[in-house]
């Protein structure tokens, strides 16, 4: 059961009251999805009034491909390409911020910048500073389940129990957050669609997601244009896969999603209003 709320700037999360969105906004030459179309600051900045405009609960900024072999860039690189939008963003709206990063120095500077948010990919594994650092900060932060790096992920899918092992893993992180003085009630989880996940595992999680229940924290799901959905429609073209992504984000709001992290926030806004009216209510 989760009853934390997250206060956020100006907005409440009520978890399990709805489904929440959270738009996409990778500023990266290189993402699996838009990979450059928001690469100049002009560009984010126009994306960034069009996810809040199409219903955008949080924007998720991130500087750092994490697609499939994707290249590893500089701190500096990450810090170049995410402050100038987290800045910008933040002069003109308080929509909650979140910084997708793995490295604890980018979290410190963007919240400096105006983020609110920390949302790790790694769940807080590849940097030994990022738990201690976010409980000094006091802010939110979301623990993803992954395997190896970008480049290596893929093929490390093998599981002796595919969703005990993703639990199991989950449980450590949140209690290892616990441990360096994160608040319980600042955590949620991801259980990693995609990332070392094969078609079938990926499936295999959204079917079973009610399980991911049993350790209390909001739970975000980020199935977005992803492969799999690729796979199903038969389409290579992941702008094409707004429709596969909408049953997919259905999916998991029947499982009991709080977070969807999505590109295309005005579709999947829709799909959230009448599942949440069909399932929640």
């Amino acid at each position: 059961m989760r009853t934390s709320t997250w206060h956020v700037r100006n907005q409440t999360f009520h978890w399990g009251d709805r489904t929440y969105l959270m738009g996409v906004l990778n500023v990266t030459p290189d993402s699996f999805s838009d990979g450059g179309l928001f690469h100049s600051l002009e560009a984010a900045i126009v994306q960034a009034r069009s996810l809040i405009t199409a219903g955008a609960d949080i924007l998720d900024i991130g500087g750092q491909s994490t697609r499939p072999n994707a290249v590893e860039i500089s701190l500096e690189e990450e810090l170049e390409r995410v402050l100038p939008i987290i800045r910008a963003v933040r002069q003109e709206s308080d929509v909650p911020l979140s910084i997708d990063t793995t490295r604890s120095a980018v979290v410190e500077a963007a919240i400096a910048a105006g983020a609110d948010i920390v949302n790790d990919i790694s769940g807080a594994t590849f940097d030994a500073a990022m738990l201690p650092t976010v409980a000094k900060l006091g802010v939110p932060i979301v623990l993803m389940h992954t395997r190896g790096t970008p480049q290596t992920m893929q093929q490390l899918t093998d599981y002796n129990d595919l969703i005990n092992d993703i639990l199991t893993f989950l449980k450590e992180r949140v209690d290892a957050a616990i441990a360096c003085g994160v608040d319980r009630s600042r955590l949620a989880i991801d259980p990693g669609i995609g990332f070392a996940k094969t078609y079938a595992q990926n499936l295999e999680i959204l079917r079973r997601l009610p399980e991911f229940s049993t350790l209390g924290c909001p739970l975000l799901v980020g199935a977005s244009r992803k492969s799999f959905i690729g796979h199903i429609l038969d389409q290579p073209d992941p702008q094409q896969r707004v429709w596969g992504t909408a049953a997919a984000c259905c999916a998991a709001i029947v499982g009991k999603a709080d977070l969807l992290r999505v590109h295309d926030v005005r579709e999947m806004n829709d799909v959230c209003r009448v599942a949440d009216a069909l399932f929640r209510h």
